[in-house]
């Protein structure tokens, strides 16, 4: 297992051919700034050279799925090359092992576009999820607006999407962002039961499904991921989503 991930994500193998990935920065709900999205990266691209892993959970520490993008890190206006995020995304997108998500408290932002790229999510009952791009000032990210609507279907993405409002695990069980709802503080023990499931499979079979899966989605969630990045970070360095993450950090 690799040791040189930052400690804002730590990597566990709880059984043989798992590998648990947890963002672990309760102190901000497991807010996502460059270190987490470096240490995301890193994980993930591990597991796919590691011939030990067949199966990744993902999960939040502290009963926190993750609060999404840190703010503080949005007021930078550099440019250049890819986000953090969007790295991150890739190396989940390109992961070839099965991937399941545990959801417990919030998932805000990534931390829902993220689960439509995951193979299989499980959420608490008391779980929120919410999209708040635009009462930021923003746009769409995470190849959601491709992917959202394939799921979920064009009138309730656009809802998800265009309101941004809060909704309950029933909700996104639903919208086909996660499997089931399970009670709540649960949702880590059934991801590592699906996990353990997939494990125990033939790996190969397992690799040319999900392979599978997504054939015929990867040119577009590649062109949506580039061409939502390229709006998001326009907008992102506008005085709208300026003045609402100053307003947001001032609370």
């Amino acid at each position: 297992m690799p040791e040189s991930a930052p400690s804002t994500i730590r990597l566990a193998d709880p059984e043989p051919g798992i590998r648990l990935v947890t963002i672990d920065r309760p102190e901000r709900r497991n807010a996502l700034d460059r270190a987490a999205y470096a240490g995301l990266t890193e994980a993930f691209r591990a597991v796919a050279e590691d011939e030990g892993v067949a199966a990744v959970v993902l999960t939040g520490a502290g009963g926190c799925f993750t609060a999404g993008n840190d703010l503080k890190d949005f007021q930078d206006v550099e440019t250049g090359g890819d986000s953090p995020g969007l790295t991150f995304l890739k190396a989940l997108r390109a992961c070839p092992k099965p991937v399941v998500a545990a959801v417990e408290g919030h998932a805000v932002g990534i931390g829902t576009t993220l689960l439509l790229h995951c193979d299989l999510a499980y959420a608490g009952d008391s779980a929120r999820f919410r999209l708040p791009f635009t009462a930021l000032g923003l746009s769409p990210e995470g190849g959601s607006s491709y992917l959202l609507p394939l799921v979920a279907g064009s009138k309730r993405a656009a809802e998800l999407l265009m309101l941004g409002e809060p909704f309950t695990a029933a909700e996104a069980v639903s919208a086909g962002l996660v499997n089931a709802a399970a009670p709540e503080g649960t949702a880590l023990e059934v991801a590592l039961a699906k996990a353990r499931s997939l494990a125990a499979l033939p790996r190969t079979s397992i690799a040319a499904t999900k392979q599978a899966l997504r054939r015929g989605q990867g040119e577009s969630v590649a062109r949506a991921l580039a061409e939502e990045a390229e709006v998001f970070h326009a907008l992102r360095r506008g005085p709208e989503a300026q003045a609402a993450f100053a307003a947001f950090l001032r609370r």
